[in-house]
């Protein structure tokens, strides 16, 4: 028996697309934001209190091959909520992001709205670093300088709602920051290319 070939409707779902906007967010953080890409790599890979001391060449060496696939691979960035460690394994420092809150967008309800969250989790011992700055506050400070109020095509506006601290144990602590990705409406004409209506 011959079938008729069938066009099938592509599903149009914003939580679809979460797999995506995860790539896009994580190039914008770790690969097109130089120089602060590799300095937000210093900081996750490098244990030693002069990770962002420019001076130091070998640790432009040691995170110049971290992809984002490798950081994923390497467990540095995660996003599943699950943080295992692994008896041996060596200290490090993490990023989880998750999507959550999803609203349906005002102006175009083919588009959910949500909150992007980044925890932020440093091993206690690798907290300080030269002068009074804090591992996980210079983290967060550069998620927060390469991302807020950026638009991010197919993601949205980044908005900042907030952050507060976030204790895991005594060995295991940092900071959740919240965003609002709001779509905005230069999306609508590229997702209309792509069979989205208005």
């Amino acid at each position: 028996m011959k079938r008729d070939a069938v066009m099938i409707p592509p599903l149009h779902s914003s939580f679809i697309s979460c797999e995506r906007d995860t790539e896009i967010i994580l190039n914008k953080l770790f690969m097109q934001s130089q120089p602060y890409s590799n300095y937000l790599k210093r900081l996750l890979i490098i244990n030693s209190k002069d990770c962002l001391d420019l001076s130091v060449s070998k640790y432009d060496d040691a995170v110049r091959d971290y992809s984002v696939k490798k950081l994923r691979d390497e467990q540095y960035i995660r996003t599943s909520p699950k943080l295992l460690l692994e008896e041996h394994e060596p200290l490090k420092s993490y990023i989880l992001i998750s999507f959550d809150n999803f609203t349906t967008n005002p102006i175009n309800d083919e588009f959910r709205d949500c909150m992007v969250t980044f925890d932020i989790i440093c091993h206690t011992d690798h907290w300080d670093l030269e002068g009074f700055k804090e591992r996980p506050l210079a983290i967060c400070g550069y998620i927060d300088g390469i991302l807020n109020k950026q638009r991010l095509s197919g993601v949205g506006e980044f908005v900042f709602l907030g952050g507060h601290e976030l204790i895991l144990n005594s060995e295991l602590a940092g900071y959740t920051l919240s965003y609002e990705a709001v779509h905005f409406t230069e999306d609508d004409k590229k997702f209309a290319d792509m069979g989205f209506k208005k």
